[in-house]
């Protein structure tokens, strides 16, 4: 008799059989692919022995994209066809995109969606495709190295990136042939790497900043659980902005003469040299070859070159206070962990080590660190290492809700909110009839929904014709572990449903990552207003509803003249005042309305049991109370 094997869920039915999965840091300037090796998270080299992969792919031979240090060297001659940072334009539409283009010297293309692309010499290019070709590489060297399929992987993604952009990584990963066990904030992959090698316990912040990307998380370890308590960030700052700070000074140095685009790229790669070689020297020449017809170099001091970056170390610590504003906590953090090539400069890890008042951990290569997290992590996930499960809670970075009448937001799901999460809320019709429900889905932390941003729209349809407040629609919001949303509406008594899964066709603007938090605390006195008289307005809209309705259906019969003008009256008034600014005075005739007219409507109930009783006899009735 045969016996079938079987296993735990996610684990190999053999003890000895171990499956392969790999962690991916899908970076801005860099990338690079880890598995576990001997017991260890160990960074996969390539045939050269170099580990990280250059984020750069060159389109200038359509049969044949270039990936990493070829299409690097390529950028100068041909800048339009070497597509660099792509991953600041995941997610983002054509008009949020502009000024990084521009400034990259790129030409996007018309987009029906709205979605960025560029144009090269091999067509047009999405970033998701750029960032599937990179994926693709890094797959291949995986193989190569490991020698058998590749099971799963963890990528990593910045934790300030929002629905549309994390869709748009997994996507690429689905294009270069990778199964995704899980997208990953950057900051806890970091927290994962140094949690395991150092046992650490207690609040962490995990500053990143990368090459174009800059999170702040705060998390809180114990017993191998790993929550986060708060994030904040731009998707918009780190070292790319740090060579254009120094690029643009260059440039005013020798009297800001018109460059080519190969010309600039040229400029960015020696801006990028020099500022790699101020994190140890006092001074350095910054090399003009290629830039000027006569070349020659200008001599960069450490001084000049933090004069130019300290407002961006500004920036970066300016939502490190908010970040710890939102973890409730003070300055009091057991450690910090820096990640990313960014945080070599000197300033950078002065001005954390003074804001955080203490030095930070240095146990780990920050660029590699990321990457060594998301190997530790899929191996866990592919099964590999059930004893060692470790519970990883992250949280949404804004709030989620839907527009309710008078273009309010009613939050649904919290920002620092952890996911996964399940959130449901029931929600009514406003008018008699009505047989069909638009949800507008809104992200953001302001009160009214123009304040906030659109992520998606969907019909319920279906919902049984019946007076407005009667219907019972259930709204459900579902964020999984990826950060990725789904929602769903049903209508409980007939069961009508719809749902979507949020793909908005761009992200946050740069300006929106910004300020979306600091504008929902500076505008807080101001949305309050503003929704106290929405929903005075509300609420007058509602009983000017029910009382034309009523006066149509009743109010020549049960109403005499004096009555029925005691009731229009100030209903012409209401109306007008609702066209106004005063919340108070709309609140005040509201009410005065709705005692106006309780003689009317306890005439309609009256109205409403005789005509349900007409043709009952009490014997009848006697009967069914016995029954």
């Amino acid at each position: 008799m045969a016996l079938l094997n079987i296993a735990e869920p996610g684990q190999s039915p053999l003890p000895h059989q171990t499956k392969r999965a790999i962690g991916i840091d899908l970076g801005t300037t860099n990338s690079l692919v880890a598995a576990m090796q001997a017991g260890r998270a160990a960074i996969l080299l390539d045939e050269q022995g170099v580990a990280m992969l250059p984020s750069v792919v060159n389109y200038t031979d359509a049969q044949m994209p270039l990936v990493g240090s070829g299409a690097l060297a390529l950028a100068v001659r041909h800048p339009a066809d070497t597509l660099m940072s792509v991953k600041r334009f995941m997610g983002r539409g054509n008009r949020d995109a502009a000024g990084d283009a521009q400034r990259s010297h790129y030409e996007l293309a018309e987009d029906e969606e709205g979605l960025v692309r560029f144009n090269t010499s091999s067509g047009e290019r999405s970033p998701i495709e750029a960032s599937a070709d990179i994926l693709r590489v890094l797959h291949q060297r995986a193989l190569a190295t490991l020698g058998s399929d590749i099971d799963g992987a963890v990528i990593t993604v910045p934790a300030y990136f929002d629905e549309p952009q994390r869709q748009a990584t997994k996507d690429a990963a689905t294009l270069a042939g990778l199964r995704v066990l899980r997208l990953m904030n950057e900051p806890t992959a970091a927290a994962v790497a140094y949690g395991l090698d150092a046992a650490e316990h207690g609040v962490i912040a995990v500053y990143d900043l990368g090459g174009g990307t800059f999170d702040i998380s705060i998390l809180r370890l114990h017993k191998g659980v790993f929550e986060v308590l708060a994030t904040g960030g731009d998707t918009a700052l780190g070292g790319d902005d740090f060579d254009a700070a120094l690029a643009d000074w260059a440039l005013r140095d020798i009297g800001s003469p018109s460059l080519a685009p190969g010309q600039y790229r040229q400029l960015q790669a020696a801006a990028r040299a020099a500022k790699e070689l101020l994190s140890n020297e006092a001074a350095v020449d910054l090399d003009l070859s290629g830039v000027l017809p006569s070349g020659g170099t200008i001599r960069v001091t450490r001084e000049v070159f933090e004069n130019l970056v300290q407002p961006l170390i500004k920036r970066t610590l300016v939502a490190c206070r908010r970040c710890m504003r939102d973890a409730e906590l003070d300055a009091s953090i057991d450690n910090i962990i820096m990640v990313g090539g960014s945080t070599r400069v000197p300033l950078v890890r002065e001005a954390v080590a003074d804001f955080f008042q203490r030095p930070p951990l240095q146990g780990i290569d920050p660029d590699q660190v990321v990457a060594l997290g998301a190997a530790i992590q899929a191996d866990i996930l592919v099964g590999n290492r059930p004893e060692g499960d470790l519970l990883l809670l992250d949280v949404i970075p804004l709030s989620l809700g839907i527009e309710t009448m008078g273009g309010l937001v009613e939050k649904i799901v919290p920002r620092n909110t952890t996911i996964p999460v399940s959130r449901a809320q029931e929600f009514t019709t406003y008018k008699d009839g009505q047989t069909a429900l638009a949800v507008h889905i809104v992200q953001g932390e302001r009160e009214m929904v123009n304040d906030c941003r659109s992520l998606a729209h969907f019909e319920l349809r279906g919902i049984p014709s019946m007076v407005a407040g009667a219907a019972r629609i259930k709204v459900i919001f579902q964020v999984d572990a990826d950060g990725l949303l789904n929602v769903s509406a049903c209508e409980e008594t007939t069961g009508s449903q719809a749902n979507i899964t949020v793909k908005p066709s761009f992200g946050l603007t740069d300006d929106q990552i910004t300020t979306m938090l600091q504008a929902s605390f500076s505008h807080a006195g101001g949305d309050k207003i503003a929704r106290q008289l929405a929903e005075q307005r509300l609420a007058g809209w509602q009983l000017l509803e029910g009382l034309k309705s009523a006066l149509t259906a009743d109010g020549e019969t049960l109403l005499s003249a004096e009555d029925r003008a005691a009731i229009t009256a100030p209903m012409t008034e209401l109306q007008a005042l609702l066209e106004g600014q005063d919340a108070d005075a709309i609140r005040t005739l509201t009410e005065h309305l709705g005692r106006q007219s309780e003689t009317f409507a306890n005439l309609r109930m009256d109205k409403s049991i005789r005509e349900a009783l007409a043709g009952v006899s009490l014997d009848t009735l006697d009967d069914e109370v016995l029954q």
